[in-house]
């Protein structure tokens, strides 16, 4: 990327790393290390034509979601403006764009993809 003076990089985080969780200390910790980390070389690399943003997703319809009992998906859809989880290809639009030629002035930067999760 260095030498093409040319590159997209697009770490994905989560919505916990900005707004923590209970019983997830660690994992929110993980995603909010990677949000500073994503800031960091976003500066790093910016005069050498790459650009690097982070995409926070809230909770997102997979099967991993699906085992959570009914009763905490209920308290989590409480908390969601939308009142839906979101679907996958939400999720992945906002880093194809972020990878595209489209972005090409957008670094640094975290998008968070949550429903109002975070309001």
């Amino acid at each position: 990327m260095v030498s093409n003076r040319y590159g997209r990089i697009v770490n994905v985080c989560s919505i916990v790393g900005i707004v923590g969780n209970f019983g997830q200390s660690n994992y929110s910790a993980s995603k909010g290390g990677l949000i500073a980390f994503t800031k960091s070389i976003a500066k790093e690399v910016a005069g050498k034509g790459i650009t690097v943003n982070a995409v926070a997703p809230g909770f997102v319809d997979t099967d991993m979601l699906r085992k959570v009992p009914p009763k905490v998906l209920d308290g989590i859809l409480s908390r969601i403006p939308m009142k839906r989880f979101a679907g996958s290809e939400e999720i992945s639009r906002v880093i194809l764009f972020l990878a595209s030629d489209e972005a090409s002035y957008i670094t640094g930067n975290v998008f968070i993809v949550d429903g109002g999760y975070n309001l």
